[in-house]
């Protein structure tokens, strides 16, 4: 029978219901009936807690530099499902998502997948369909028991971790960790940002356990941040035998260019794999990081007032917002507006304590999803850190009365609500309802 594009939102929404299920039988299993598309291409894989979206974007529009078909597997998404799912940087259409979680559905029958076992294999699929040749795919939460670890990827990556998902994946860094390192592999080389030492030591065992190299960013190589001003960044990257001075990154923020090197590193690790000569390999780094797109990171969407989105969703996202922002204000604490609305599942206090000093008028709001804490919930959580807050419902209503105040607007705490205030600055969203659905 067919569906309608919105019949295939509602399906993939009903999924929520199913709730987080960490492992991999059941999508070995889905995979299975699909003829195992995972194993038609090459793969990076990425973990992390924080910036693993942004280094997995940067890796995949130099390899798109490079002249290499690539698709790219990120979550969760701004306004539309189809941002998810993207080859050469084109996001797969709504005629493709249609056709492919149908036949997803079909293959499931009786395995009763979550919403992200399904829409991790909708993404391996259209990958082998499209006959891409490297994918670059992140991880949704976690690493070890995360769905996408089915892969066998040519070099693993890992972002800085911190605290997050507790619940699923343990109280320690060392547990959180361990459960990230969870995507090395044998004999494959991991690239790893700097991490606090009970992190880096449970990436070392990892790494050694499988005999995989590790590359760790401040030893094996290095940057310096040349220039950071707002929307861009400039960095050289150094290693052993490369540095290349003067790569632009059209994105905010200082932990960016950590970011971008960890990308480079990666990269160039896939360039040995793919034979390119060195020339070639310095022409896509610059190119594919001047010409990157990845919205919602600390990025001015409107002017008079200025209004900023960030998706800082944990506290060590929101201490590196607030460090960027004490670097470089957008605007003195007196004359900014924090428009703020976090999910329950968080630590709230520990995300919102680094930002409440930055801002004179706090306003607490919800996006229209289940997992949201409450606009008084999180005006109280803001009280008892010693600030003065409102509560307004409905991301709409919180960004109309701040930008009434005639004063710069940040936005931030979740995607969600930065993908739903850009909804209410009119960038319209493809059934951006979706954003409801469980990230897993």
């Amino acid at each position: 029978m067919f569906m309608s594009y919105n019949n295939i939102i509602d399906y993939l929404y009903s999924l929520q219901s199913v709730g987080i299920k960490l492992g991999l039988d059941n999508i070995s299993a889905l995979l299975g009936r699909l003829d195992n598309p995972h194993r038609a291409f090459h793969s990076i894989h990425i973990a992390g807690t924080n910036g693993k979206g942004s280094t997995a974007a940067m890796v995949a529009s130099m390899l798109e530099s490079a002249g290499v078909s690539t698709g790219l597997f990120t979550s969760p998404h701004l306004l539309s499902f189809t941002e998810r799912i993207r080859v050469d940087g084109a996001e797969v259409t709504e005629r493709e998502v249609v056709e492919l979680a149908q036949r997803v559905r079909e293959a499931a029958h009786g395995l009763n997948p979550t919403f992200f076992e399904v829409v991790t294999a909708m993404a391996f699929v259209h990958f082998r369909e499209r006959k891409v040749r490297w994918a670059v795919v992140e991880t949704g939460l976690g690493g070890r028991l995360d769905s996408t670890n089915v892969i066998v990827p040519e070099m693993s990556v890992i972002t800085p971790i911190s605290m997050d998902h507790m619940e699923f994946l343990g109280t320690t860094l060392a547990e959180v960790a361990s459960e990230k390192a969870g995507i090395i592999k044998p004999g494959v080389p991991v690239v790893s940002a700097p991490q606090e030492p009970e992190a880096l030591l449970e990436l070392r065992e990892a790494a050694a356990r499988e005999s995989s190299e590790l590359h760790l960013l401040e030893e094996d190589f290095s940057y310096k941040l040349e220039n950071a001003e707002p929307g861009r960044i400039s960095l050289t990257y150094s290693d052993d035998g490369l540095s290349v001075p003067g790569i632009e990154v059209p994105l905010s923020g200082e932990h960016q260019a950590m970011n971008a090197a960890v990308a480079v590193r990666a990269f160039a690790l896939a360039a040995k794999v793919l034979a390119l000569g060195q020339e070639e390999m310095v022409s896509a780094v610059r190119q594919g990081l001047k010409g990157l797109k990845w919205p919602g990171r600390l990025e001015l969407v409107a002017k008079d007032p200025p209004v900023y989105l960030d998706g800082a969703h944990n506290p060590a996202a929101s201490l590196a917002l607030a460090r960027e922002l004490l670097k470089r204000p957008v605007a003195p604490s007196e004359e900014t507006v924090l428009v703020l609305g976090v999910m329950k599942d968080k630590d709230v206090e520990g995300l919102i304590r680094p930002l409440l000093p930055l801002a004179g008028e706090i306003i607490c709001t919800a996006p229209a999803y289940g997992r949201a804490t409450s606009p008084e919930e999180l005006a109280g959580a803001v009280s008892a850190l010693g600030h003065k807050a409102r509560a307004v419902h409905g991301v709409n209503n919180a960004l109309d009365e701040a930008r009434a105040l005639g004063k710069t607007v940040l936005v931030t705490g979740s995607f969600y609500t930065a993908g739903e205030a850009l909804e209410a600055l009119g960038v319209k969203g493809v059934h951006a309802r979706l954003r409801e659905c469980a990230p897993r």
